[in-house]
């Protein structure tokens, strides 16, 4: 199989160089990128599996780059954010973050990240390829990536897709946020569970009706369209 490709944008040298010292006897082709105007060319150009993506950056910011990237590609990111922000942190994964990673952090749990979700693309996310989910209001194809809500198809990241999909395939029960973390992310993941809220959010606003996908106070959540 051809070597993953991950790029990584920061403008600080040790984080660039910690990194790639990390991935690359991993096997992960490395590129990187000090500021946002390189970031968003490189990833245009080298068209990586995963960004990781610091959000304090000179000129184009981390938030604006994920922005525009988001307009024409849905490769999976990672934000690095400061330990502080909190605010950083749900605005960029209101925008099209898939996950992020709290500076400081470990190298090793930020390779742990990688290799868990480029594992999970690599294996298409699951079982059930080729099929279609069809509720009254909702109909997603498994095998093109690609969901409808009365007929109209919205746009949804990877993450969002695969969340979806999930409480789809689970109708009428209720998912617990672990519950989620596991199927989504895999069970290595070892993250803050908060992501699955603002992911969640995300997909009710595409979906235009809050109802579709209730929320079980203390539990979880279910997605509880009219089966077809």
């Amino acid at each position: 199989m051809p070597k993953a490709k991950i790029l990584v944008i920061d403008d600080e040298p040790s984080i660039t160089k910690l990194v790639s010292a990390y991935l690359q006897p991993e096997g992960y082709e490395v590129y990187t990128a000090a500021d946002g105007e390189a970031g968003l060319k490189a990833a245009r150009a080298f068209q990586p599996d995963l960004i990781v993506l610091d959000i304090m950056l000179p000129g184009l910011d981390g938030i604006e780059l994920l922005t525009r990237l988001r307009r024409e590609s849905d490769v999976y990111v990672i934000l690095l954010t400061a330990k502080t922000e909190e605010t950083d942190k749900i605005v960029g994964l209101s925008v099209g973050a898939d996950d992020y990673v709290t500076k400081p952090f470990s190298p090793r749990e930020l390779v742990a990240r990688i290799k868990a979700a480029l594992r999970r693309l690599q294996s298409g996310s699951g079982q059930g390829s080729g099929s279609t989910l069809a509720f009254q209001q909702v109909r997603i194809d498994i095998e093109r990536h690609q969901a409808w809500v009365n007929e109209e198809e919205i746009e949804l990241t990877a993450m969002e897709f695969d969340l979806l999909r999930a409480l789809a395939e689970n109708h009428g029960r209720v998912l617990s946020r672990e519950q989620l973390l596991e199927k989504v992310w895999g069970h290595e993941y070892f993250g803050e569970i908060r992501v699955v809220d603002v992911h969640i959010g995300h997909i009710r606003q595409k979906l235009g009706d809050e109802n579709l996908i209730a929320t079980v106070r203390g539990v979880g959540y279910r997605f509880q369209d009219e089966v077809l």
